[in-house]
């Protein structure tokens, strides 16, 4: 069972700064040529699949240097989620942009526990919690940087 989500984002696009402009829509990214960089297996790719047809997909199986490949030019875009995004042009301030301000979809993040109804209902009540004092959302913003 999940619990109440604890973070609430969704997949957005991610290119070099000096190319953003070309990928501010789905209609945009999914032209013939287009390179769409995806690391195999994970709902980035289930996202590619299910709504781009005429963009180019480039598989790339280690994820920790996805973004690398990215800067490096061996695709045009990403589209992933956009906690990654807000983390990824932080590391790459000025190489790497988002390129669009809202969402393509909404996803909600939350902890994945046994099925063990008292349980979950504890982990809910401290995330609940959590989020009404701001500790969770203070704890993102530090982990990207951002505090």
């Amino acid at each position: 069972a999940f619990t109440r989500a604890y973070h609430v984002g969704g997949k957005t696009p991610i290119a070099r700064c000096a190319e953003r402009d070309r990928f501010s829509s789905l209609a945009q990214i999914d032209r013939p040529g287009t390179r769409v960089i995806v690391n195999p297996g994970g709902t980035n790719e289930r996202f590619v699949d299910a709504n781009l047809t005429r963009a180019d997909k480039v598989l790339h199986a280690d994820n920790r240097s996805i973004f690398q490949a990215l800067i490096d030019g061996q695709a045009d875009v990403m589209i992933t989620d956009r906690i990654e995004v807000r983390l990824q042009t932080r590391l790459h301030e000025g190489v790497l942009c988002a390129t669009m301000p809202k969402n393509f979809n909404r996803q909600e993040k939350a902890y994945l526990l046994p099925r063990d109804e008292p349980w979950r209902a504890f982990v809910d009540e401290w995330v609940g919690r959590m989020l009404a004092e701001g500790q969770l959302q203070r704890a993102i913003a530090r982990h990207l940087g951002e505090d």
